[in-house]
């Protein structure tokens, strides 16, 4: 995937924000563990916005089919993110609440 993001790429809704800096496509279950990751940092003091959907299905056919059995059943979701998009947003919490959580999502994304 080549080219940077035109669209998503601004701040609009929070103070924070945690933008991707490559391309990749994103599953829902990594975007799902994010956010539980940044919830548990802010607690209940501030708003998060996930600003990614996963609208493409990834479509896996069974190992040792023969060809011409059709497309295979979608296995999961995947968000097509390229770079400088905005994946997560927050407000209503403190600079070092934000960068603890958004530390915390980085370091569980980058094992």
């Amino acid at each position: 995937m080549k080219g940077i993001s035109y669209r998503g790429n601004r701040i609009c809704f929070g103070r924070y924000a945690f933008q991707a800096l490559e391309p990749a496509w994103i599953t829902s279950r990594q975007i799902e563990a994010g956010r539980r990751a940044m919830t548990r940092n802010v607690r209940r003091g501030g708003k998060i916005w996930v600003r990614i959907f996963p609208d493409k299905p990834v479509t896996v056919r069974p190992i040792e089919t023969r060809m011409g059995s059709g497309k295979g059943s979608p296995e999961y979701w995947v968000a097509v993110v390229k770079s400088g998009r905005i994946l997560y947003e927050m407000s209503g919490v403190a600079e070092n609440i934000a960068r603890k959580a958004i530390n915390t999502i980085y370091r569980f994304s980058n094992p």
